[in-house]
């Protein structure tokens, strides 16, 4: 029996990734056929600068196809009205039979769709298979939610008039700015990270009773909640007996629970994600020390100073002027 997940503590572990969305492909191919598929910066015009980070996913409005990441063995089956997503955007091949030999993305038909995607078509022999291709990007590399998760998410909206409202939104949410009156530049991003959320909460509904990690962790009720303020808000000054009035258990309950289940104090959770937080702000933006030092939940700059010596092995100068010099990373 799995313990009923805390909606809240995903809710703002999403919001602190600031996910946004685009939908950039949609394709018609008929079988047989298979091809490679990963979101490249190539299809993220629309923001700039593109994002770090990327989840992909397709949605498949007819027929059906299959699904597989380079490298794995399993392969998942994909029909009509189901959603498929690979929260790391591993590179994967799709197809009606992944026995045929791959076409390159170059032998499908390109063209301008109507409504303002780029529609990829490919006449087979075969039956036809139609599918939205997008992607949710975010600045959070390492995410510990990202990270916990499988390669793939498969989610099936099991009633046709969500299925039909998903898809109608996609073509509505998709079409440039200024081509429909009161289209929203979020509301593509809000609806693919409503999705994420729920295909995120059946795998965790999934997880078998004593696991352990940071999914467990976050699928119980006190431990979850635990999770959620502090990403909420960590700037305060955290204290594991803090923590454990919150969530309504005794500092030694709670502590034994959260380590149990997170295989770290909660302390040393906080102070890793603080560090991973802080590593980032000092990477992406010019701000003063001292103000990322506040932003990230220390008293005083030489406090700072010191947990981040700690943990990367010099000072936040230092390792900004280090990072900055380097080539950027192919893969982001």
């Amino acid at each position: 029996m799995t313990t009923p997940y805390p909606i809240d503590a995903l809710t703002d572990v999403l919001h602190a990734l600031r996910l946004r969305g685009g939908v950039f492909i949609e394709a018609e191919i008929g079988a047989p056929w298979s091809v490679f598929s990963k979101v490249g910066p190539e299809d993220c015009v629309e923001f700039n600068p593109a994002p770090r980070e990327v989840i992909a996913y397709h949605y498949v409005c007819e027929g059906e196809m299959t699904l597989r990441v380079e490298g794995e063995a399993g392969a998942v089956r994909v029909r009509a009205g189901e959603l498929v997503i690979l929260p790391r955007n591993d590179r994967h091949l799709v197809g009606s039979d992944l026995a045929v030999p791959p076409m390159a993305v170059e032998q499908l038909e390109h063209q301008p769709g109507d409504s303002g995607l780029l529609r990829l078509t490919h006449r087979g022999q075969g039956p036809i298979t139609r599918f939205f291709c997008g992607y949710l990007g975010h600045d959070n590399v390492n995410d510990p939610l990202i990270n916990a998760l499988p390669r793939v998410l498969h989610l099936s909206l099991r009633d046709p008039a969500a299925a039909q409202w998903f898809e109608s939104s996609l073509r509505f949410a998709s079409q440039p700015m200024g081509v429909v009156h009161g289209v929203s530049p979020n509301l593509l991003g809000r609806l693919a990270e409503l999705l994420f959320a729920e295909a995120v909460r059946q795998y965790l509904a999934q997880q078998p009773e004593g696991s352990t990690g940071w999914l467990a962790g976050l699928g119980d009720a006190k431990v979850g909640r635990a999770l959620a303020l502090l990403h909420g808000d960590r700037q305060r000054g955290w204290t594991t007996e803090e923590l454990a009035r919150e969530v309504g258990l005794s500092r030694s309950a709670f502590a034994e629970r959260f380590n149990a289940l997170m295989d770290e104090p909660p302390m040393r959770y906080l102070a890793r994600q603080r560090m991973r937080y802080a590593a980032q702000r000092l990477l992406e933006s010019n701000e003063p020390i001292a103000r990322i030092a506040e932003a990230t939940g220390y008293e005083s700059e030489p406090a700072f100073h010191r947990a981040f010596k700690r943990a990367h092995q010099m000072a936040p100068a230092a390792w900004r002027k280090q990072h900055a010099s380097r080539p950027p990373d192919p893969r982001h």
